[in-house]
């Protein structure tokens, strides 16, 4: 797969880019409705993707050799269903050829998140939603 090829993967939903807590006592990952500060609440996209390393250095590189250890990244995260031996489901752009079947099957997190600098606790925005 060609990088371009890779990178087209990325269905545009923002759900990675949501913050998680990890709690270590009982192994439990949970989502955030805190949106990094580089994502753009609107495209759902990262504002400088080429450069986010720099401005969030924690940020994760997708790459085929990362992606089967982080089990973090959602469920329906077309990375993580190619590494699973999974099919695209329809609402994907490369399936359905729309990038707007995301936000209307419901998976991308556009007006459901808030800023990091407009959070407190990480605590007190847990959700259910991405899953």
């Amino acid at each position: 797969m060609t990088p371009s090829e890779w990178e087209s993967l990325c269905d545009g939903c923002g759900r990675c880019c949501l913050h998680k807590l990890l709690f270590e006592d009982t192994g439990e990952l949970r989502y955030t409705n805190v949106a990094c500060r580089l994502l753009d609440p609107v495209s759902c996209r990262c504002s400088k993707y080429a450069e986010r390393q720099r401005h969030v250095p924690d940020c994760v590189q997708l790459t085929p050799e990362t992606i089967t250890g982080l089990d973090w990244m959602p469920s329906t995260c077309a990375y993580r269903l190619l590494a699973e031996g999974k099919d695209l489901p329809r609402w994907h752009p490369l399936v359905s050829g729309n990038a707007k079947t995301v936000a209307e099957a419901g998976i991308s997190v556009r007006g459901r998140t808030i800023a990091e600098e407009d959070a407190w606790a990480l605590e007190d925005h847990i959700v259910d939603w991405p899953a």
